[in-house]
């Protein structure tokens, strides 16, 4: 029997990082509770079994060394090279020295004043021969790549550490480490992250992942270091997820592939391709390492050749072995306007088709840039598994908006959240009704952040739902452009307006849910958290006062302390059982 204990104290691994003999992979081991991580070593040939090495997080090597965090301070094996009194946000072991990311030391002043209260994270250099550090970039640094022979750094820096101006006006330039000059190659797309250094005829180029549009997918950009010269390099039908830089040659980009995932040479298109959902990737160009999750087994540490078989190299969440899932089937079905939609399907375990219909919860996605993957189910926030253990089916859909279809898709809900992506949910409703899997009177649905608008948007345009589940969600996109942490400019690029256009009625009224308040009737448990800085409390809050304005049954749970995702376990397990009794007791 699976319990909620078992969900939030499960190990998972991440940020693989491949040594330089090829002969090793480092990671991290994590519990989503737990404050310190753990380092763990593989063998890339599966040929020894994994084993700790130590307490840390953020592993990377150098040529002859292993480099991680642990609590403020950077360390290799036993020893504690320096530490620091704020948090350190990335780090690069170099031949002669390390560079990381930090605010100063200096504690944060007792009373906030915009003006004068934010605090760049810079980019510093700790000198082993002699102890000393020493900043090397004042700008507030949010990523930094070494060039292969250590020669030249690749930093992304922002104006402001706030996300809105400074995400959206990101510059990209090169610090040669012989001379101390910094080559500034200009402003670079939305989001920018992730570069890596790359060589062909011409010279040193970086790459990076950017966003060309504020709605819409991500896409690989390159930067000529000689030339100055900035181009898109991705294909309008390709989602790229993660950069892997290597010794020779273009970088691998990993690939949201539909439900799959593929790894992609630059310019050169696919090399591997692999069933489910791989969220991580190191390479040396001929080794490829990876975080693999599939439909009935959890992440996992993978290598193989690139182009060829991945073998799994650890095995952190072997107490998951012996149960008994349920069956997970892909889908694959039109839009009413006839566009191609996949999405998933979760029966309760020991259950087939032959046996519904059943309660079906319909489980949104966030994002809306994101997707359901043919992955393991299972985590703190209310899961396919843990509510089809339940006895409900499960339905995950991928509508439009989302990720694994290219940018068309994703860039479609630009100005139009709900609109046609809600029929796409419909739609996957109606026809699982129609098969004889969900009983259509008894319809749930369940959502976190843009999944939380989504559910909120679901009760005010339908009746067909009888128990709803909102987490993190907004109800009025004004309200969210004047206090989320993103900022007017992204936000209102989902809702087609900020409200200080001087005209009116405004598009984002009409896209918000508690427009829409008095028509519902559906029971809604509303769940955030008090710290939430990209989708304030007031939201939740509004919403609530709404439901209880017209007499709805409904509940709000404020989790003290908890941010946009929930850390503390009581509040995780809470969480899980709740849903769970909410569920039962409607549906």
């Amino acid at each position: 029997m699976l319990t909620a204990e078992q969900i939030v104290d499960s190990h998972f691994p991440s940020v693989p990082a491949f040594s330089s003999d090829g002969k090793w992979v480092a990671y991290q081991v994590s519990t989503i509770t737990k404050s310190v991580p753990e380092i763990w070593l593989a063998a890339v040939d599966g040929s020894e079994k994994p084993r700790k090495l130590a307490e840390g997080s953020s592993p990377q090597w150098s040529a002859d060394a292993l480099y991680f965090l642990r609590d403020g301070r950077v360390c290799s094996g036993d020893e504690e090279l320096f530490a620091w009194r704020s948090e350190i946000t990335g780090f690069l072991p170099l031949h002669d020295r390390i560079v990381f990311i930090a605010e100063d030391e200096t504690p944060a002043p007792a009373v906030w004043v915009w003006s004068e209260s934010l605090r760049p994270a810079r980019l510093r250099s700790f000198d082993p021969r002699t102890g000393e550090i020493g900043t090397l970039i004042e700008d507030h640094v949010v990523d930094v790549a070494r060039r292969p022979d250590d020669g030249a750094l690749a930093i992304v820096t922002w104006p402001t550490p706030e996300p809105d101006p400074g995400g959206l006006e990101p510059r990209l330039s090169v610090l040669d480490l012989e001379t101390g000059e910094r080559h500034d190659l200009g402003q670079v797309a939305f989001e920018a992250a992730s570069p890596v250094w790359w060589r062909d005829e011409d010279g040193w180029h970086i790459a990076y992942l950017g966003t060309p549009e504020l709605v819409g997918g991500r896409a690989v950009f390159d930067v000529s270091v000689e030339t100055g010269e900035h181009r898109n390099l991705t294909e309008e039908s390709t989602c790229p997820v993660k950069l892997a830089q290597v010794d020779s040659g273009p970088p691998l980009v990993l690939v949201a592939d539909g439900l799959d995932t593929a790894l992609h040479r630059l310019g050169s298109g696919e090399v591997s391709f692999w069933r489910g959902q791989a969220d991580a990737v190191a390479s040396n160009g001929e080794i490829v390492v990876t975080v693999l999750s599939t439909a009935y087994r959890p992440r996992d540490v993978h290598c193989g050749p690139v182009g060829g078989a991945l073998t799994r190299v650890s095995d952190t969440a072997p107490e998951f072995a012996g149960i008994s899932w349920g069956s997970q089937e892909r889908l694959s079905y039109k839009a009413s306007d006839g566009l191609a939609l996949d999405g998933l399907l979760v029966l309760p375990p020991g259950k087939t088709r032959a046996d519904g219909p059943f309660s079906l919860v319909t489980r949104i996605h966030g994002g809306p840039y994101d997707r359901h993957a043919d992955g393991f189910m299972l985590g703190w926030f209310p899961s396919a598994q843990w509510l089809a253990l339940a006895g409900h089916a499960v339905f995950l859909p991928n509508p439009r908006g989302g990720q694994g279809h290219g940018h068309e898709f994703a860039a479609s809900v630009a100005g139009r959240v709900g609109l046609e992506e809600w029929s796409d949910i419909e739609t996957g409703i109606d026809l699982l009704i129609a098969e004889g899997v969900a009983d259509p009177e008894r319809l749930g649905i369940v959502g976190g952040s843009h999944g939380g608008y989504m559910t909120a948007w679901a009760v005010g345009q339908t009746r067909r739902f009888k128990a709803a589940l909102m987490v993190a969600g907004i109800c009025d996109w004004s309200m969210l452009a004047a206090t989320g942490e993103l900022g007017p400019l992204v936000e209102s690029a989902h809702s087609g307006s900020i409200g200080w256009e001087g005209t009116g009625p405004h598009r984002h009224d009409q896209l918000s849910p508690i427009s829409f308040a008095s028509k519902v009737e559906t029971p809604v448990l509303i769940v955030h958290g008090a710290e939430d800085t990209n989708v304030p409390l007031s939201q939740a809050e509004f919403f609530h006062r709404a439901l209880r304005h017209f007499g709805v049954e409904h509940d709000l749970v404020v989790y003290p302390g908890e941010g946009h995702s929930f850390r503390g376990r009581e509040h995780q397990l809470d969480l899980l059982r709740r849903t769970r009794e909410w569920f039962a007791r409607l549906l």
